[in-house]
Formats: C-alpha cells, sequence, structure tokens
C-alpha cells in the first residue's frame, strides 16, 4: 500500500547540536534473518540532567561520570502482536564522548546492555543489541532471545495479532482506535505475516538509516499513525476476509464434557482462540466454572452450587471436577487462549477475586466478560473501565446500540441460532452499519451448521461461538 501518511510527520530539528550528536551514537539492532518489520522512526532525547524520561517509566540519572545519555525511542509501525511498537536504547557517554554504558526496554522494563560476560555489545564503535523476532525487545546477546525462544516463535505463529491495537498508558486517551473491527483488521494483517524465526541474527539495521526526530515530534504523530493504519486496513480488507475470533462454547463441548480442563485442551488443539465458560459462585465464595445452577444435569446430584462449599463440590464431582476458576485461567493462559466469561451469578467477594485472577495470570486484556444481565456488565464496567464486554440478547426486538451503550459495552452478541433458520438473514446490511457507527464488535453463537458459520464470516462478525471449533476455521 502506498503510504501517504509518513510525509504528516514533523522533521522540524529545535537544536542541531543535539540532532548531530544522537547520529553520531546511533545505535545498531541486530535483526533474525526473516524479521518482517524494522524501524522507519527513532525520536531522540539528549539528557544533560537527570529528569525522568518522557516516554518510558524511568528516570535517566546524569553523574560526573555519565554527563550525558542519548535516550532512542525506537519505533515500528507493526509487532508481530499488534498495531505499532514502541522500544528504547539509552546510551551513555562519559565526559570524552566515549560510549561507557547501554540500557535497553525488555518487555515493559529495561536492562543493562551487558551479555553473559559481561561486555557491553559493540560493533564498529556502535553499541550493537539483538531484537527478539517479531517482538523488538533488545537484548546484549543470542542467549537472552533464545531462553524465550518458545514464546517467541508463538507470537510470531499461533498468536500473531492477537492483541489488535494496541494502548499503552502513555497514549491513554490520545489513542481512540482500539475498537473490536480495528482489532480484527489488525489481527488479519498480521496473520498474513507470520513466519518462524530462524535465530541467525544476520540483519544487521543501523538506526541511522531511520528518520530522526526530537522525541516530542514523533509523539505527536503517533496517534495520527495508527488512525491512518487502520482507516488503510479498513479500505484494503473486505469483511469477508477478515480474521473472526474462534470461541469454543464451553471448551469444545462437541468432544469432551462441557466446561471441562479436557475440553481446554482440545479446544487449543481444534485451533480456538478463546474458551466461552461459565461462571458460578460456591457456598464458600469461590467462583467455579459450569454452567447450570443446578447439579442435577451433569452430575445427578440434588442441589445447588451455591449450596455447597468448593470443598464439597469438588468431593461431590469427583469424577469430573468442577474446574476453579483460576484453573480455567491458568490452562488458558498456558494454552495461549482467551477467554469469553458468561457471568452466570457471583457475588461482590468472587468478584474481586475474579478479578485478582486475571490481574495475576495478565489476561485481563485476553478476556471479554458477557452476561444477558446489563447490570452485570453496568458494575464490571464502573469497576473496571478496562474490562472488555459483551451483552448477550434474545429478542430481534432489542435495539443492540441503545442497549449497548446505556451499559458502555464493547460488544453486541445476538443470540439468533434458535430463532431462525437463518439467523446470518437477521444481520442486515443496516443492522451491521449501525453496530459499527457505534464502534461495537458483533459475536453470534453458539453454531454448528457450517454454512452458517461461513455466511456469518463473510457478513464481518467479529466473532462466533461453537461446539464445534474446528469448523470455525476458514476453508
Amino acid at each position: 500500500m502506498t503510504d501517504t501518511h509518513f510525509s504528516t510527520l514533523d522533521q522540524t530539528i529545535d537544536s542541531q547540536t543535539d540532532h548531530d550528536l544522537a547520529l553520531k551514537y546511533a545505535p545498531r539492532i541486530r535483526f533474525d534473518a526473516l524479521e518482517p518489520f524494522l524501524p522507519s522512526v527513532i525520536g531522540y532525547t539528549v539528557f544533560r540532567e537527570t529528569a525522568p524520561s518522557q516516554s518510558f517509566p524511568r528516570e535517566i540519572v546524569i553523574t560526573p561520570d555519565v554527563p550525558i545519555v542519548i535516550e532512542y525511542a525506537v519505533w515500528w509501525d507493526w509487532d508481530m502482536g499488534h498495531l505499532y511498537e514502541l522500544e528504547h536504547i539509552w546510551v551513555k557517554l562519559d565526559a570524552q564522548g566515549q560510549i561507557v554504558g547501554g540500557d535497553a526496554s525488555w518487555h515493559g522494563g529495561f536492562h543493562v546492555m551487558l551479555d553473559e560476560n559481561d561486555i557491553l555489545p559493540m560493533e564498529d564503535g556502535r553499541l550493537t543489541v539483538h531484537s527478539e523476532p517479531g517482538k523488538h525487545a533488545f537484548a546484549p546477546s543470542i542467549k537472552w532471545l533464545s531462553e524465550r525462544r518458545e514464546e517467541t516463535i508463538n507470537s510470531c505463529g499461533k498468536n500473531a495479532g492477537k492483541m489488535g491495537v494496541h494502548v499503552t498508558p502513555l497514549f491513554e486517551g490520545l489513542i481512540h482506535d482500539r475498537i473490536p473491527v480495528n482489532n480484527r483488521l489488525v489481527h488479519t494483517y498480521l496473520e498474513r505475516q507470520i513466519f518462524e524465526p530462524s535465530y541467525e541474527f544476520t540483519k544487521v539495521f543501523d538506526t541511522e538509516e531511520a528518520v530522526f526526530v526530537p522525541w516530542d515530534n514523533l509523539f505527536r504523530w503517533i496517534p495520527s499513525r495508527i488512525s491512518w493504519w487502520v482507516k488503510e486496513l479498513d479500505r484494503t480488507i473486505p469483511p469477508n476476509e477478515r480474521r473472526g475470533i474462534r470461541i469454543a462454547h464451553r471448551g469444545a463441548s462437541a468432544y469432551a464434557p462441557e466446561n471441562s480442563l479436557e475440553a481446554f485442551y482440545k479446544a487449543s488443539e481444534l485451533g480456538s482462540d478463546m474458551v466461552e465458560i461459565d461462571v458460578r459462585t460456591t457456598a464458600d465464595e469461590q467462583p467455579v466454572v459450569t454452567h447450570d445452577p443446578s447439579l442435577k444435569r451433569l452430575y445427578g446430584v440434588d442441589g445447588q452450587i451455591s449450596d455447597f462449599t468448593l470443598e464439597e463440590l469438588q468431593s461431590i464431582t469427583a469424577s469430573n471436577p468442577i474446574p476453579t476458576f483460576e484453573d480455567a485461567v491458568k490452562v488458558c493462559r498456558e494454552l495461549s487462549m482467551g477467554l469469553y466469561l458468561d457471568i452466570k451469578d457471583v457475588s461482590e467477594t468472587s468478584s474481586q477475586y475474579i478479578f485478582d485472577i486475571l490481574d495475576q495470570y495478565h489476561m485481563i486484556r485476553h478476556s471479554i466478560f458477557g452476561s444477558f444481565r446489563p447490570d452485570h456488565l453496568a458494575d464490571i464496567k464502573a469497576h473496571r473501565p478496562d474490562a472488555i464486554t459483551s451483552i448477550l440478547f434474545s429478542s430481534i426486538h432489542v435495539e443492540p446500540v441503545a442497549l449497548a451503550q446505556s451499559i458502555n459495552v464493547d460488544y453486541v452478541h445476538p443470540c439468533w441460532e434458535r430463532r431462525a433458520p437463518q439467523p446470518h438473514k437477521l444481520l442486515t446490511p443496516e443492522w451491521i452499519q449501525a453496530v459499527r457507527d457505534a464502534n461495537l464488535g458483533i459475536i453470534c453463537w453458539h453454531e454448528e451448521r457450517p454454512e452458517e458459520i461461513e455466511a456469518l464470516w463473510n457478513l464481518g462478525v467479529d466473532g462466533i461461538c461453537s461446539d464445534t471449533p474446528d469448523l470455525l476455521l476458514r476453508r
């Protein structure tokens, strides 16, 4: 695609001295031989006094031994997981202008760039770092990157694009493009870039080849850059080609007991992106994963879930134990699957426990809270504005946008599979356009008919739930 937007970057230099200094010490980056994405812009800041970084959560400390630190904010349009990447390198100079140290960013933090032999990696007088394939975190040697090999390969393969539009705390309130339809566009684009890293770091990138601008210029440009990209993707990727979320209903429940860990493992095996699970609360306020309020259908036992403690339930269901919520989250984290949480019956105490577990396993951004109860979702959003929510409804007479906006949800979820022989025909162009104009996503369930699944994908819905998640793969 033609990049008409790049020329909007302000390349005005406010200090020629700082600009020349940043270029003189511009670091080098070694990339995997198959790396698809290279940086395009460097936002620099020269520190001569101790001060907080404006682009990274750290203080830059100036001492008599290190009177100058040059910060390089390295910009990529793409990371294999999401739209845009911003990593950092810091070059430390002594009074004679010699490089005496260096730091670089690493998955939200930073490290001193000393290799396993405590040597600062240099090539031709430049600090030289290695970039994690597809993910771009920096390391002083290949050894660090090799220790994350399995996770990195998954990021460049089956997990490509799953994070959609990226919004870090630095850009909260400035980037407004993280909406369901844009996340699907990003997922589609990045899934087309999948590669398996070679771990041969032979692609050497001299950052002098990028455009150098003062950090403030780059910072002001980034939000418009994100908006330009999603508009380009929307223009070039038609709805019927967009990658939807494959959601295994109660796990792969056509092939394993519903809401069981076995069903979750099977869902992953069949290519699911998320598992839909039902959450209820025990007598001792513990969230567990089960659909029915009663134990009768699945276990032949009289009584309600809420009548028993967790220990009692696990004893009663010993042959096929009811998973705890933490069990489910732990397995999904292990399998790189998200969670579609159907909130059935939870107390205030168990709700807090749910959030604590999701935070502990870093799964809040990979979860969607769904419910037929608007009040449940309103409470969730009020408690955690960062939670992604989805309102379920069965009636074809519901006005989806009004309902969604009244409780500030992210997705509408029409449950029409039993109300019409071809539910996709109820999703008229006018209905879809109204939902899209409100920046809402669309999820449907649960569908097991291949022709209906294909029809829904062709409409560009964002996700489909199914007992048979293998049928959700596009043929």
